[in-house]
Parts: C-alpha cells; structure tokens; sequence
C-alpha cells in the first residue's frame, strides 16, 4: 500500500482543543541516594550507575551526568487505542487497552484525567477524539509541549504497527517501523523518524517521557539509539567501541547537548564503524536526547504482537502483561519488569518485549512515571 511521509514541520498544532496543564510549581530535587542501589529516600530512581558496557570511559563519565526526572512535576498522558472497527484489519483488544491503562496510571502512578488525551475509534461522535493521522500527529506535540525538569509523559499506543521501506540512511535494516492510524489507507502511516522527532528531541534535560507500543514491529518504534536485554545490558556496542578516540570526544558532545558538534567531530571516527553498526551510531547521534525517555515495546522488529482474551475482555497481550507485573509488584526495577513481562508472555506467545532508551541509563532503577 502507498505510504504517505508526514513531515512534522508541516504541521499547525495551533487551535488543538486538548486538555490544558493543571500547572503546579516544581519540586524541589530529591536528597542524594545513600542506599547505593539507585534509589533515594523517597523511593525515587538516582542517576544510578551506568552499567560498564564497552564503552569508551570519557563516554561512561558523561552518561553518569544524565539528568532523570523525579516524576513530582507536571504529569500528561497519551493513550491511543485502534481496533479498525468496521474494516478488514479489526482488532479486538485495543480499545479495552487504552481503559485498562488508564485505570492503571491513576492508580499507581498519579496521573489525572483532567490531563489525559484518549483517542479510540468508538469516539465517532466527537471528531477530535478520533485516532486519525492528523489528530495523533498534534495529540503528539500535545504531550510534550512546554516539558520541563521532573515532568513525566506516558505515551501508550495499542493497534496496528507495520515496517516500510526508509528513506533514511541511518536505518540498519533498511526499513521503518511505523504505526497505523485509523484513517491509514487515505492519510498514511506514522513512522519512527517523526515520532522520535515529535515526542523525544524536543524533550529537556531532566524530562521524562515513558512510552508503551503495543504493536507489531514496534522494537524501535521511537527510534531510541540505546536498547538493553534481560540482564539490563546494552545490546551492539560495537559502533562506539570501534570508532575510538573521535568517537569518545563526540559522545561527550552529545550527552552534554551539543548535538551538532558531535555530528562533526564523529565525520572520521564513522568511517572506522563496519556498515551495520556505523548505521547504529549515526542512530545514537542523530536520535539522542536531552530527556529522560524510556521505552517499552511489545515485540521485536521482526515480531508481530497478539490480541489475547482474558476472563473478562479482549485486551493486547503485551498491556495486559505489564499491567498483570505491576499489580502483582508495584516495586520493580526497569530490567525487573521486562523479565517479568517476557516470562508472562513466553507460556503463549513468541514475541519478545523489548526495552530501550533516548539515553544511556541504568536499568537497575526502579520503574516510576
């Protein structure tokens, strides 16, 4: 099917009627940590320490800077819920998804209706509320404008995800993931480039944004430069190992923000990269953030995700498992839950979640939105 590029410099966010912050002064920064596991007297994460990958030590010392949101400041969530009703391509658990999540985040985590934005295909009496191309493009921008230090943004997206062919050099198996709103055969999908674009470049230091894609083809739906496995260990390192000195000054450069000084002092080191993961390190260049951005994906890239029927609903595998993990726990770490999340899942089903970042962090922290 013909894919429509949706450029998100072209888009007038002016006018949106979305909810507006129910603003409150920022906290002030939590006590130092003197537990030494992460994890401050109030039982929020430090910046813990960064796991030593093979990563160039000057590297390790600015990634150890990293700035996290407490989570205390302001609080708004997206949730996007698309069962396709009346096509060919239904689903039957998305919608549910988008409830039981929202249930969820008021609960445990504090987030308030008020500053919730819920596009689902059963809204079709109010047009805005409609999982269209257009209105998840500016329900996107929505979420993350005006970010500031400790805010916290839960994005969480429940439908159909698909892979397309990419324009963009960068991509290392030549393809975009993307996802599908409601009106895609008319208005397109909404690839990786533009999500990462919209909702995690612009974030700032010491903003959080946590995002859950329950979809196929979704490990790399934001496009995050850092991903880690079970043990929370960052996977392909490679890119930053071979690329020496140059690249140690120039990640120094970007994990301080200086995005565009990175971009020229890493013109050399690229070219000591092999193909595959010199792909991987423009990635981490172009795709970094100031922001405190965490995700969570139903599966691999490669990996589709199921609807699955509990004792009471349809609802996406993948929800329903993280959902199931953090009523059980309340307390985990980030390496924790995806443990816990693929051990619920592997009974039934062959996709894998996957876990990734905007930066390098330690996943031995406690998840907290």
């Amino acid at each position: 099917m013909p894919v429509v590029r949706h450029r998100p410099e072209d888009i007038d966010f002016s006018g949106s009627n979305f909810p507006q912050w129910h603003a409150q002064p920022p906290p002030p920064p939590p006590p130092p940590s003197s537990s030494g596991n992460g994890i401050n007297g109030h039982g929020q994460p430090t910046h813990g320490n960064i796991p030593q990958y093979s990563i160039p030590q000057e590297l390790q010392q600015e990634a150890s800077k990293v700035t996290l949101s407490n989570c205390r400041g302001r609080k708004r969530a997206l949730l996007i819920g698309i069962n396709y009703i009346g096509t060919k391509h239904l689903l039957k658990g998305c919608i549910n998804d988008v409830h039981n999540i929202k249930q969820f985040i008021t609960e445990h985590f504090g987030f308030r209706e008020a500053d919730m934005v819920l596009l689902t295909d059963d809204q079709r009496n109010n047009p805005r509320r409609m999982p269209t191309h257009d209105n998840i493009i500016k329900a996107m921008k929505w979420l993350v404008s005006d970010a500031r230090m400790n805010d916290s943004f839960f994005f969480h997206y429940s439908g159909h995800g698909v892979t397309v062919e990419s324009s963009q050099s960068q991509e290392i198996d030549g393809k975009d993931e993307a996802i599908c709103p409601v009106d895609f055969e008319k208005a397109g999908q909404i690839v990786d480039d533009d999500m990462n674009a919209i909702m995690v470049r612009p974030l700032p230091r010491g903003a959080r944004l946590t995002a859950i894609f329950d979809c196929c083809h979704s490990a790399t739906a934001l496009d995050l430069p850092f991903m880690y496995n079970h043990l929370g260990n960052l996977k392909n390192e490679k890119a930053i190992t071979y690329a020496g000195k140059g690249l140690m000054a120039a990640g120094s450069l970007y994990l301080k923000g200086d995005i565009a000084g990175a971009i020229k002092g890493l013109a050399k080191s690229v070219d000591m990269a092999i193909t595959g993961d010199g792909k991987l390190d423009k990635s981490r260049r172009t795709k970094s953030t100031l922001g405190d951005v965490v995700m969570f994906s139903g599966c691999k890239d490669d990996q589709t995700s199921a609807d699955t029927k509990t004792e009471l609903a349809f609802t996406g595998a993948m929800s329903h498992a993280l959902i199931s993990s953090m009523n059980n726990k309340p307390h985990q770490t980030y390496v924790q839950l995806l443990q816990d999340i693929r051990r619920r899942l592997a009974t039934k089903y062959t996709q894998v979640p996957q876990l990734s970042t905007g930066r390098l962090m330690d996943m031995n922290t406690i998840f907290l939105m």
